[in-house]
């Protein structure tokens, strides 16, 4: 292990990378990743699969075999292949951990992010195919997504929730998580192994502050860019401490042997060069976090990065810089809406794009 990827670990973050592929489970890569690089799981999204489907080649002999298939089913036989065989990879680290790590996310079609009752039918069939108890189904944090969050726990399935941007949208999630640890419960599910994390996005708060603080100008503007993110992710840590340490009826799930849904950073990767490689994992180290990275990221940590510590303790500081971005007339909850739904549009333009890629691959190899 590397000693900064070690140094992060012990002090709290289990690292995820948040990619996927074919190549990278056949090559070796991925078991070389937790060999050497700390990591105890992997996050995928529409995005992600879009590069992986892309190639030409990795995904050609399981395309002849399904043959002449529509382009949806041969889609969810890809990547519930692809997650599955990740699973097991990872079966070892989920039992060694009692399935806190060792988890395997697959996102619900983006196309439903508005629509409650299919996203929790597919987030039961996705569960269903993928077949092992270290997956995790990713559900968006809309306010559609809310209820489905809630619904899929219930039925003792393990649940990420994605794309949440804001403190407000963030404790509607907790609210969802611990509603449906309950319905499990009375509906006789086993708490300890039925798994959340909140995937808190960090990287694209400072892309879109940053660029108001620049049309600003002023010294005062200048003198907060590359600020906001963190401050914003520092206070979502913040509300998680807050709520399973008073909510009771926390308390009373967590004696039954429910675990907490742990905040995820995503969205860690640096997108403004004139920042640290390692800023969206040095500075959100803390106790029971998860952070997932890009392998750029990841490789950034491991050759320079600190992994110190670097929460405790800014919960005022955070607080002041999101009052001065309010004071400069930044609407944060207006840049976290636009977010969501970029978030949204992005991800359904990474699946029409998976959509074309795989048909053209079923076309290929069908002659």
């Amino acid at each position: 292990m590397t000693e900064a990827t070690q140094r992060t670990s012990d002090n709290g973050v289990s690292i995820w990378l948040d990619d996927l592929s074919r190549t990278r489970i056949e090559s070796g890569s991925l078991q070389d990743l937790i060999k050497n690089k700390n990591v105890v799981g992997v996050t995928t999204n529409p995005s992600i699969f879009q590069k992986a489907l892309s190639q030409v080649g990795p995904y050609d002999a399981q395309l002849k075999e399904l043959g002449k298939v529509d382009v949806e089913t041969a889609i969810r036989e890809l990547t519930t292949t692809d997650v599955r065989n990740a699973t097991d990879i990872f079966r070892d680290i989920a039992e060694a951990t009692d399935f806190v790590d060792g988890r395997v996310s697959i996102e619900v079609d983006p196309r439903l992010a508005h629509e409650t009752e299919a996203t929790e039918k597919q987030a039961v069939e996705l569960w269903e195919k993928v077949n092992r108890p270290n997956a995790m189904i990713k559900i968006p944090a809309t306010l559609e997504g809310l209820p489905a969050i809630t619904a899929t726990l219930a039925k003792g399935i393990s649940v990420n929730v994605t794309l949440i941007f804001s403190i407000e949208r963030y404790e509607q999630v907790i609210d969802a998580f611990i509603e449906g640890i309950a319905q499990a419960d009375a509906n006789g599910h086993d708490l300890k192994h039925i798994g959340s994390v909140a995937s808190f996005f960090v990287s694209r708060v400072d892309t879109a502050v940053d660029k108001l603080l620049e049309a600003n100008g002023s010294d005062e503007a200048k003198a907060l860019e590359g600020k906001a993110a963190v401050a914003n992710a520092r206070l979502a840590y913040k509300l998680f401490e807050e709520k399973f340490a008073n909510d009771p009826r926390w308390a009373a799930l967590e004696a039954k042997g429910a675990k907490k849904q742990r905040p995820l950073w995503a969205s860690t990767g640096t997108k403004n060069a004139a920042y640290s490689d390692c800023k969206y994992v040095d500075e959100l180290v803390a106790p029971n976090v998860v952070n997932t990275m890009p392998e750029k990221t990841l490789n950034a940590l491991a050759d320079h990065g600190n992994g110190a510590p670097s929460i405790k303790g800014t919960y005022e500081e955070s607080q002041a810089i999101m009052d001065k971005l309010a004071a400069l007339g930044i609407n944060i909850k207006d840049v976290t809406d636009q977010l969501e739904a970029d978030g949204v549009a992005k991800f359904i333009a990474s699946w029409d794009s998976v959509i074309a890629d795989v048909q053209s691959g079923i076309d290929r190899v069908n002659g």
